[in-house]
């Protein structure tokens, strides 16, 4: 494990979409295939017609060393308060356990409070247990029950 120095917290920019695309492979996301380049900078460039979807990156000044996604919507319930979600999470195999997660994690709820979210949720894929302790420690709590319907790869793209 390689301690950074020191990590900054920063909006993703297209042209870090390659070293986030190798933090997917290098850590197993979507089974280490990540989506071709072109296809990445495609979706990238989508996110920008959401009201509030942002990929962040964890920059140690000389690499990339982590990633996450945040969404934050719209809630008619809940007072009409917004809820927030984390999705593809991915610290550099050398990082983990110096802080790098951790520091995503507490900026992905400083994000949330201030856009006054009431919830912030992430769902982590049953065999990922190490990651199941990160979150309980950084106080995350195990609620309720994830349901998901898995579509084929193929299919989805048909869709879009």
């Amino acid at each position: 494990m390689t301690t950074p120095t020191k990590v900054t917290i920063r909006l993703a920019t297209l042209t870090d979409l390659p070293a986030i695309q190798s933090l997917y492979a290098e850590t197993g996301l979507d089974d280490g295939i990540p989506l071709p380049l072109a296809a990445a900078e495609d979706m990238f460039r989508r996110f920008e017609s959401y009201p509030f979807y942002k990929l962040w990156v964890a920059d140690d000044g000389a690499a990339i060393v982590g990633t996450y996604a945040l969404l934050v919507m719209d809630n008619i319930a809940h007072e009409a308060k917004p809820l927030a979600v984390i999705e593809q999470v991915a610290v550099g195999t050398r990082v983990q356990g110096a802080g790098v997660g951790t520091r995503m994690m507490h900026h992905a709820r400083e994000v949330a409070a201030a856009k006054g979210c009431y919830k912030l949720m992430l769902s982590s894929n049953v065999k990922r247990t190490k990651a199941h302790d990160f979150y309980d420690k950084l106080g995350f709590t195990r609620h309720g029950y994830s349901f998901l319907v898995e579509f084929d790869r193929a299919d989805a793209d048909e869709q879009r």
